[in-house]
């Protein structure tokens, strides 16, 4: 019984295991089967030579290989599957390429419908120079519920799950359009700012496959999140150019293209780009992963000896800095772009190697940034001791205050690993577990923050 039982939580994890390399696009389901055989002939071997069943598997896995090196050996050696499974040309008969089809086909047929609700309001009268204020608060409500409703497809979601979705997207449209805000105040402008960052969370729940609860989960959508990031940056670079051409080739015949390049060109074409990218990291995650550690490791450096540099020349020189609104708004940017680069470092490192040289650099960078989160602090908070409370004031107080606790928490765990006290394993659930406060932050400042200073 007891051999049955261990044959059963072995088989299991085959299973897991079988599932989770299936997942990598550029390894068929041939070479599943393949794998799998050989992970097993390796099984039976040590299960001869007198080893427990947990412990077989443990040493077979390692036998035939890590998952993701497996993925990159295949992507070297069979790189013309990636542009096959991406085109998914017709005639191959295979059902896994006609899936790829299928998704492309939603994916771009969401995108279309993007580009068609950002065009949409025009039709009852509202233009984007004389309604400003409508498109700010439902720039992300013609994007964000799309991307969840591909992802509520592409993992099935339960419709329990995606009847919470609806609601979601449903309540915040009602709460942005609804509320009285002004044509330019305080409150509309930061309602429109961290309008998306909350519904991207909501994007997050689909993507989790409606098991946002699960921490391995969160981090897949923060390495999503990143990839999606690269490609939109791609796309409207190369939209850029398609734009400076269309331009110039129309203007050789003297014909003015602007007005179509600004009403219709920009505006769709970034709406429908978000789509278009999402299914881009999807068919391609196999390869895009391998960005992952580049870029972090290129960036990384580059961050952190751009903020040593600057409390370097503060302590240097003894001058302090006043934050006006601009200079706020900078190193609140700044402050993400860290925050960000540190979960794709998290997102991207291998959490069994040992510490090493970047990850006390990836300290470096988090404590440089703690110091300069703090700075901010300090003169926000002069400025409301001098000024009084604003809405802008009390958002940048709040939002440093939430990067402080979690910038805070990342150096502990960071040198608490560097030194061997914990496992990497606890950076990561630091994270994963902090992203919904976030989520909780930016509602607050949606919901709440009108209300609290009367629209003003």
């Amino acid at each position: 019984m007891a051999a049955t039982g261990g044959e059963g939580v072995v088989e299991a994890r085959i299973a897991e295991w079988r599932s989770y390399l299936r997942r990598r696009q550029v390894i068929r389901e041939v070479d599943v089967a393949e794998l799998e055989d050989h992970l097993r002939g390796q099984l039976d071997a040590l299960r001869s030579a007198g080893l427990a069943e947990d412990e077989a598997f443990l040493v077979a896995v390692k036998r035939v290989g890590a998952v993701d090196a497996l993925s990159r050996e295949f992507a070297r050696e069979h790189s013309e599957r990636l542009w096959k499974q991406l085109m998914a040309t017709p005639g191959t008969g295979d059902e896994e390429a006609a899936g790829r089809r299928r998704e492309a086909t939603v994916a771009l047929a969401l995108a279309v419908a993007a580009a068609a609700l950002v065009k949409l309001p025009e039709l009852f009268g509202y233009r984007p120079g004389t309604h400003q204020a409508f498109y700010l608060r439902n720039a992300s409500l013609a994007v964000f519920p799309l991307l969840a409703a591909y992802f509520a497809w592409k993992r099935a979601l339960p419709g329990r799950v995606v009847g919470v979705l609806a609601a979601l997207f449903a309540g915040s449209a009602l709460v942005v359009n609804l509320y009285p805000f002004g044509s330019a105040n305080q409150t509309l402008f930061l309602a429109a700012l961290h309008l998306p960052i909350a519904l991207w969370f909501a994007v997050g729940v689909a993507y989790a496959g409606g098991r946002w609860a699960d921490g391995a989960r969160r981090m897949d959508f923060v390495r999503f999140s990143g990839e999606l990031f690269i490609y939109f940056v791609l796309i409207a670079l190369g939209g850029g150019v398609v734009t400076a051409f269309t331009v110039g080739i129309f203007q050789s015949i003297g014909a003015d293209a602007e007005w179509f390049v600004e009403r219709w060109l920009v505006p769709c074409g970034a709406a429908g780009a978000v789509l278009v990218a999402a299914w881009l990291v999807e068919a391609k995650q196999s390869v895009i992963e391998n960005i992952a550690p580049v870029l972090s490791r290129i960036f990384t450096p580059l961050f952190a000896a751009v903020l040593v540099t600057f409390l370097a020349t503060m302590v240097f020189t003894g001058r302090g800095f006043d934050l006006g609104r601009d200079v706020l708004i900078a190193f609140d940017l700044l402050l993400a772009v860290v925050l960000g680069l540190l979960l794709y470092a998290i997102s991207a490192r291998d959490p069994d190697a040992p510490p090493g040289g970047f990850d006390a650099l990836l300290l470096v960078l988090v404590v440089s940034a703690l110091l300069v989160d703090g700075l901010a602090l300090g003169a926000i908070v002069s400025r409301i001791s001098d000024f009084g409370f604003t809405p802008n004031r009390v958002a940048a107080l709040g939002e440093n205050l939430v990067l402080l606790v979690n910038l805070a928490g990342s150096a502990w765990l960071q040198g608490r690993f560097l030194r061997g006290g914990v496992p990497f394993n606890a950076l990561e659930r630091w994270q994963t577990g902090y992203l919904p406060v976030f989520a909780a932050w930016a509602a607050v400042v949606v919901v709440v923050f009108p209300l609290l200073f009367r629209f003003s």
